[in-house]
């Protein structure tokens, strides 16, 4: 009996000193990095993204007014609709260059091609802030008609689609490029996210041809107007469009290095 009682002891002390090493242990909380996203987050993140860029590029002064002359020229309801569409294309094709070196799968987190990825986005942010800035500061300088405004009535429909790739701002179409990276082709949101940001980049556009369609006489005067306005306040538009889309993607792209 005192043999077991010795033996009853010596195991109450050994698990008692067995406690006393593992409570420090599980108050030690071990670090595993930076904080990782889920996935609703990173969708709600590149939507907003997509949607600030899609923005930026409907709301852009060179090709709205191009494209007014287009539609206001002879046979002005198909160039523009030559020019619409290529417009789209060219968003659609970008995406799906972007789509196809992801697969469809969106890279992890803080490795090499995010971060990649995501200083690219930087560099464009820092880009427009610079050159909105420095356009800010340079003195004003007189607008004059390009040149080809002159031809626009003889211009072809291939021409008319061409100028669609030409007055892309591709800064802009490059900065979506780098946020579609993001993009999980599993996902029916994400489906919807691409098919909005094209739409929308696209929108200024759809709206002066449908107006132009359904009401010609109207829509001349309108939109001449608009083109008048918008050609004397081009630097303050492009000014203000390139500080606060660079300023966007700078804060966005600091956030996620060291989120």
């Amino acid at each position: 009996m005192a043999r077991l009682t010795g033996r009853a002891a010596a195991r109450r002390v050994g698990m008692r000193r067995r406690e006393s090493v593992a409570r420090p242990r599980a108050l030690v909380r071990p670090f595993n990095g930076p904080r990782c996203l889920d996935l609703p987050e990173v969708t709600a993140l590149m939507v907003l993204d997509l949607v600030v860029i899609g923005t930026a590029i409907t709301l852009g002064p060179l090709h709205n007014s191009a494209f007014i002359l287009l539609i206001s020229s002879r046979r002005g309801v198909r160039k523009g609709l030559a020019f619409l569409l290529s417009w789209l294309a060219n968003l659609v094709v970008v995406i799906a260059c972007v789509l196809l070196l992801t697969g469809g799968v969106p890279p992890a987190r803080h490795t090499a091609p995010t971060t990649a990825v995501v200083c690219a986005k930087l560099a464009i942010g820092l880009g427009l802030v610079l050159y909105g800035v420095h356009r800010r500061r340079r003195p004003p300088r007189p607008h004059g008609p390009p040149r080809w405004t002159a031809k626009v009535d003889g211009a072809s429909l291939a021409t008319a689609a061409g100028l669609a790739w030409l007055l892309q701002p591709w800064a802009l179409v490059g900065a979506g490029a780098a946020t579609v990276v993001a993009a999980n082709l599993s996902s029916f949101t994400d489906w919807l996210a691409l098919t909005g940001y094209c739409l929308l980049a696209t929108l200024s556009l759809v709206v002066m041809e449908m107006y132009r369609v359904w009401a010609p006489a109207a829509a001349e005067a309108r939109l001449t107007g608009l083109r008048t306005w918008t050609e004397q306040h081009q630097d303050q538009l492009i000014v203000t469009l390139s500080v606060l889309v660079g300023l966007w993607l700078t804060a966005r792209s600091v956030y996620e290095l060291v989120a």
